[in-house]
C-alpha cells in the first residue's frame, strides 16, 4: 500500500500556506484596482475544449494531459491551463452580450494538472494565477496588462526580473512564416530531435520552442517572424513597443519566442526572473493575445488577451531574492486558565472575545500556567487574560498587554459586554509606551 502523496504534488502545510495567501491576496487586491473580477471554472473539462484551444500538436495535448473516460463514457481531462476553460465559460454564459462591460475582465487562481517529469518549480499539480480580458483589439490593452503583471511583481518585492516580448502576427503572417520556417528547417531534418521531426510539417513554430540540445544550434539562425509580419500585424506590434517606451517600461524583443500554446496571435510576452538558483524555471509569467480563440470555441469574433503566473515559481523567486514575506500576526487575545474549575469559564471568555470580532485562543492540553504564558508569547498574542479560581470567585479577570507589560483587572461582565472597550484601553497603554 502506498500512503504517500502522488508524485509531482505537494502538501502545503501551515507555515507555508501563509506565503501562498500573501501571493494570492496581493493579486486579488491589485487586480481589483485594475477592475478585474474573479471567475471560477471546473477543474475538469471536456477533452475537446482543451484540444481545440491549445492545439493537438502541442506537448500539453499530445503528452501531458490527465484525460480519461468517465462513467458516462465522456472524454474529459483535468485542466492543464486556465485560458481555454475561461473562454469556454465566456462563450457558454454569453458574457459577450451587450449587457456586459467591455472589455470583459476576469482573474482566476487554482490548480492545473500536467503529466510531466517533476522538478524544482514544475509539478504535476501546480497552481496558477491568471487574468483574461475580452473585447478589445487596442494595443494599449496589451500594454496595460503587461504593466499590471510587472506592477504585481513589484508589489511582492520581486526586483530581478525582465520583460521579453515578441509578435507572432496574424493568420497571414503565420502562413508566410510557416513556409519560410519549413524551407529553412528541411535541410536539417535528419539532425533534428524526434519531436521536432514530427513537428516540422505539423507545426513548425513548435520547433523554435524545443528544449532539445540537438535543435538549439539549428534554430539559432532560423528566420525571424518579425520579417514576415503583415502590415496590420506590424502596425499593432509597433504600437505596443512605442507605448511600452512611452510608459518607460523596459523590455527586450526575442524574435524566437513562440510560447507553448497554439492560440496566440500578435503580442506575446514573458517575465523572466534573473534571480540566482531559478535554473530552467526562470519564466514566472507568460501570456499574450488570442484573437481567434473565442470564435474557435463557438463564440463570436471577440479578441482576447491574458497571462498566467505559476504560484510555485513565484514562491521560489521570493525565496531566491530573499524577500521577506510579512508575517500574519493576528492573535488578539490568549486566555490563561489556572485551576480545574476555570475550564468552562475560560471557554466562555474566548467565545465572547471572538463574538466581538477579535481572534482568541486558549490551552486545551491542561498545561501549567507557565507553559500557557509561554504559548501566548510564542503565538504573538497582543493581550493575555488570566483567570484563576480566586478571580473566578470574584467575577474578575486580569488583562496584560504583552508589548508594554501593563496590567489591569476588569470584571468578567466588562469582558462579556464590552470587550472592544477593554481591548482599546489596553492597546492605548502600548501606544503611550
Amino acid at each position: 500500500m502506498n500512503y504517500q502523496r502522488p508524485k509531482g504534488t505537494n502538501d502545503i502545510l501551515p507555515g507555508e500556506s501563509e506565503k501562498w495567501q500573501f501571493v494570492e491576496e496581493t493579486a486579488r487586491l491589485l487586480f481589483g484596482d485594475y477592475q478585474y473580477q474573479e471567475i471560477r471554472t471546473p477543474m475538469f473539462e471536456h477533452y475537446e475544449v482543451i484540444a481545440r484551444s491549445v492545439g493537438d500538436t502541442t506537448d500539453i495535448v499530445s503528452k501531458e494531459m490527465y484525460d480519461f473516460r468517465d462513467k458516462g463514457d465522456r472524454h474529459v481531462t483535468l485542466r492543464p491551463e486556465g485560458t481555454a476553460p475561461i473562454v469556454r465559460a465566456y462563450v457558454e454564459n454569453k458574457l459577450f452580450g451587450p449587457e456586459h462591460k467591455k472589455p470583459y475582465k476576469v482573474y482566476y487562481t487554482g490548480p492545473m494538472f500536467r503529466y510531466e517529469r517533476p522538478q524544482k518549480g514544475r509539478l504535476r499539480q501546480f497552481h496558477q494565477i491568471g487574468i483574461e480580458a475580452f473585447g478589445s483589439e487596442n494595443p494599449s490593452l496589451d500594454v496595460e496588462i503587461v504593466a499590471m503583471a510587472m506592477d504585481y511583481f513589484n508589489q511582492l518585492g520581486i526586483r530581478k526580473i525582465r520583460l521579453v516580448i515578441n509578435s507572432i502576427g496574424d493568420k497571414e503572417t503565420r502562413a508566410a512564416y510557416r513556409q519560410a520556417l519549413i524551407d529553412y528547417l528541411e535541410p536539417f531534418e535528419a539532425e533534428l530531435s524526434e519531436d521536432s521531426k514530427r513537428r516540422l510539417h505539423e507545426n513548425p513554430l513548435r520547433v523554435l520552442d524545443s528544449k532539445d540540445k540537438k535543435d538549439k544550434p539549428i534554430v539559432v539562425n532560423a528566420p525571424s517572424i518579425l520579417d514576415y509580419l503583415s502590415e496590420p500585424a506590424k502596425k499593432h506590434f509597433n504600437a505596443v513597443t512605442e507605448t511600452l517606451k512611452y510608459l518607460e517600461i523596459d523590455f527586450e524583443i526575442d524574435h524566437r519566442m513562440v510560447r507553448g500554446l497554439d492560440y496566440y496571435t500578435h503580442t506575446i510576452f514573458e517575465i523572466i526572473s534573473d534571480a540566482p538558483g531559478m535554473g530552467a524555471q526562470s519564466t514566472i509569467c507568460g501570456g499574450g493575445r488570442y484573437d481567434g480563440l473565442v470564435e474557435e470555441l463557438g463564440g463570436p469574433a471577440v479578441p482576447g488577451f491574458g497571462f498566467a503566473m505559476g504560484i510555485e515559481r513565484i514562491l521560489l523567486t521570493l525565496e531566491q531574492e530573499d524577500v521577506l514575506v510579512p508575517a500574519i500576526n493576528n492573535l488578539d487575545a490568549y486566555v490563561v486558565g489556572i485551576g480545574e474549575r476555570t475550564n468552562m469559564e475560560v471557554l466562555k471568555v474566548v467565545q465572547a472575545i471572538r463574538g466581538f470580532g477579535y481572534s482568541a485562543d486558549r490551552d486545551f492540553m491542561e498545561r501549567k500556567a507557565k507553559a500557557q504564558f509561554k504559548s501566548a508569547d510564542k503565538q504573538g498574542a497582543k493581550l493575555v487574560l488570566t483567570l484563576g479560581e480566586d478571580e473566578l470567585e470574584k467575577g474578575q479577570i486580569n488583562v496584560k498587554a504583552l508589548a508594554s507589560h501593563r496590567e489591569k483587572t476588569f470584571s468578567l461582565e466588562e469582558v462579556y459586554q464590552q470587550f472592544n472597550e477593554v481591548y482599546d484601553e489596553m492597546m492605548t497603554f502600548i501606544i503611550e509606551d
